[in-house]
């Protein structure tokens, strides 16, 4: 069993960096495991080439290394992936890459033994093709909510002769100038690349499975800087009424629906973000859900049919932390959907989560500095003592 720092933190996305990090500020050391051959592999290997961070770069750094002045106000794809890379490199993360983690449990110490017990994590080494064992007093879920890629059943989908790919398979619109594109999904990712597809001389269509606040940049921004001068409400008014003139009208008449909780009280409810418009709905045709597939031609709710040559699912992703998790003992930690339950990232046993809270890049920082602080508390005080085994 491979022995090592007295915190093991699976995932190397932004929120396993940052804890590393925070922890590295407090002089406790950790080790991360990740599943692909590189840090930050969402950004690098899963995002179409047009991605833009949809929040401003004041809140889209990690702990302890602003955006610089220099840097666009809104980071796209590839200098948030130097940006990552950098961070690893400045904090001197270790991390043990292509290491799939198979299962983790908390061992109780013996009688006489350990005083506080262990975890010990069971990975994969894809590169060699051996299990390893690793243990620490502490296990850091930092494997993220965008885990695995969620496709809908869709009656027919097998009949579809066209290429039907997830949005984590979408790079751009090369190649497909011409052709009809149904995007499945209005989150940001579908509405960018439905746009990116409109642009580039595809016909784009979207799939709206729900409903969804569209906001544009500039009334995000606006909204959220009022929040330390006015009450929820008022800013959730006041942002639907901006909506109103800049999207001419109700967006239910062309397909989207709003929900009845305002974008803000309802992100703060139901976890749920509004969606970034940047000029999607202008140019894209949106389409309600109940969809079916026969051949080439797609079926909506409303009857009407249409053929496509290419689908693209923008329909999310899901956590897999509970596939490898075993019995989760940290107190209601983790849901049965692989996502944070409540509000507190610690749970027992020295069972942590940094992310999985959908709180985007900034949530996933200030997890990260939770976390380092209590561990760290922990072990100068004595009661975290017991590290590896």
């Amino acid at each position: 069993m491979a022995t090592g720092p007295p915190v093991i933190i699976v995932g190397a996305g932004p929120s396993g960096l940052a804890t590393s990090a925070c922890l590295a500020r407090r002089g406790v050391a950790s080790v991360v495991l990740e599943r692909d051959d590189c840090v930050a592999s969402l950004w690098r290997k899963r995002a179409y080439d047009r991605l833009h961070l949809h929040l401003p770069k004041q809140i889209s750094a990690l702990p302890h290394a602003p955006h610089g002045a220099a840097a666009p106000e809104y980071l796209p794809r590839d200098d948030f992936v130097r940006y990552l890379d950098a961070y690893a490199d400045r904090f001197a993360v270790q991390a043990l890459l292509r290491r799939s983690v198979r299962a983790a449990h908390f061992v109780e110490h013996p009688a006489g033994g350990d005083e506080h017990g262990h975890w010990e994590v069971e990975a994969l080494n894809l590169g060699t093709g051996k299990e390893e064992k690793h243990a620490a007093r502490f296990l850091v879920v930092a494997a993220g909510e965008f885990d695995e890629k969620a496709i809908p059943a869709v009656p027919g989908l097998d009949t579809f002769p066209g290429k039907a790919i997830h949005s984590s398979e979408y790079r751009s619109a090369k190649g497909l100038e011409g052709k009809a594109v149904l995007v499945v999904g209005c989150g940001n990712s579908g509405m960018e690349i439905a746009l990116d597809l409109a642009e580039s001389g595809a016909a784009a269509s979207v799939v709206v499975r729900g409903e969804a606040h569209l906001l544009t940049r500039r009334i995000m921004s606006l909204s959220t800087s009022l929040f330390a001068y006015l009450p929820l409400w008022a800013i959730d008014n006041l942002a639907l009424f901006m909506c109103y003139l800049a999207f001419r009208g109700d967006t239910a008449k062309h397909g989207v629906p709003r929900p009845a909780l305002g974008p803000f009280a309802r992100k703060l409810q139901k976890n749920a973000y509004p969606v970034i418009d940047v000029g999607t709905y202008a140019r894209s045709k949106p389409a309600r859900s109940g969809e079916r597939i026969e051949g080439n031609m797609v079926e909506f709710a409303d009857g009407k049919r249409h053929p496509f040559d290419v689908i693209v699912f923008a329909t999310g992703y899901r956590s897999g932390v509970n596939k490898w998790l075993r019995g989760e003992p940290g107190g209601g930690l983790i849901g049965e959907d692989g996502m944070a339950k409540g509000r507190s990232p610690k749970g027992e046993n020295g069972l942590y989560r940094a992310g999985l809270a959908r709180r985007g890049i900034y949530g996933s920082g200030t997890d990260a500095e939770d976390i380092a602080e209590d561990i760290s508390r922990q072990l100068q005080s004595g009661s975290g003592v017991g590290g590896s085994s």
